[in-house]
């Protein structure tokens, strides 16, 4: 186990198949989806498939990205409403700045309006981490400095993002990325926002999902690259994520990944279970919620985060360990090893 440990707490979640953490999480479960035809067409002249929030009113763009992420967080707050916010960092994962499609132009800008929204304010340390997927792997080390360093009892992780966007669409069309009428192996665009509490986990009788490792690696051969691929990335990142848990990956019990639609990423994931597995295992689930879901970017960190704490506290879970994959475009990785301890309740 990792000399410093972060409980999962709890969670609050909105995506296109549900406006809670129990209502998404539920559906994600029963490999529910939402997917519709969007006011956006191929060029084919077909409409393209994607995942909606549907929220109460049509918002559109930034203010949008603000109005799921602040109910991903009054969510949150309800389960626990003795939360201080003022005591409490909000690490806010985002995009990267040079994703195709990127609504938000200034991050400290929408952070504010995010505070303005909501009426309250958080930890002076707080900060927005603009590294897309892995954002909340990255996230996740600074709460654990925040929390073991600073003396900071909690830390809320959230994400927030969406690929409905027309120009973005039209660039990873371009790309062959999207899912559209004349190309199957692409993703179906989505949007979602989610939202963790985590602290240091205390011995007290409750149960909590622990997370026990973190592992980063770099993929050379990214999914736009001709160099041949061999999965380094994943391979690095399970290595220092096991060594950071101390344990194998033979000692977890499945998978949850961010992989969405495109056959790039499952061989990835395959490859890298392949040259990183030395026990035999009979079942090795992967689960990936962006097939109920869509692609939701940054926001799909703290989602899995949220279905893994569901999965756990519901029993429905294969096991009580899990890793988590975390993928970019740009060949940065994360993996997370998550553990359902029944005698840890976070302070």
């Amino acid at each position: 186990m990792s000399e410093q440990p972060l409980a999962i707490i709890d969670s609050g979640m909105v995506t296109g198949v549900g406006l809670t953490s129990a209502v998404s999480c539920a559906a994600i479960r029963c490999a529910i989806d939402n997917f519709q035809e969007t006011r956006f067409m191929d060029k084919g002249g077909e409409w393209i498939m994607g995942c909606e929030v549907p929220l109460e009113e049509p918002w559109r763009g930034k203010t949008k990205l603000i109005k799921m992420l602040s109910t991903a967080l009054f969510e949150l707050f309800e389960k626990h409403p003795k939360l201080n916010t003022e005591e409490v960092p909000l690490l806010l994962c985002l995009s990267e700045h040079d994703r195709p499609g990127r609504v938000i132009d200034d991050d400290n800008t929408f952070f504010i309006s995010l505070l303005d929204e909501m009426e309250i304010e958080f930890h002076e340390k707080s900060r927005v981490i603009a590294q897309g997927r892995v954002s909340v792997s990255v996230a996740l080390a600074r709460a654990r400095e925040l929390i073991y360093k600073k003396t900071v009892p909690q830390v809320i992780i959230a994400g927030v993002d969406g690929l409905l966007v027309g120009s973005g669409l039209s660039v990873y069309e371009d790309r062959e990325r999207l899912l559209t009428s004349q190309n199957s192996n692409g993703f179906i665009p989505g949007e979602a926002a989610a939202a963790i509490l985590v602290s240091r986990p205390v011995t007290d009788g409750e149960p909590h999902l622990i997370c026990n490792g973190l592992g980063f690696g770099v993929e050379p051969s990214t999914i736009d690259s001709d160099l041949p691929f061999r999965a380094d990335g994943f391979v690095q990142a399970i290595q220092e994520v096991t060594a950071d848990a101390g344990c194998s990956l033979g000692d977890v019990d499945f998978q949850i990944a961010s992989v969405s639609g495109e056959q790039y990423w499952f061989k990835e994931a395959s490859l890298s279970v392949l040259r990183t597995l030395r026990e035999r295992k009979e079942e090795f689930d992967i689960w990936h919620p962006a097939d109920c879901i869509g692609e939701v970017g940054a926001a799909i960190g703290p989602v899995m985060l949220s279905v893994a704490l569901t999965a756990a506290k519901k029993g429905y879970a294969p096991g009580k360990n899990v890793i988590c994959y975390l993928s970019n475009d740009d060949g940065k990785r994360a993996a997370t090893i998550l553990n359902y301890q029944q005698n840890s309740r976070a302070a």
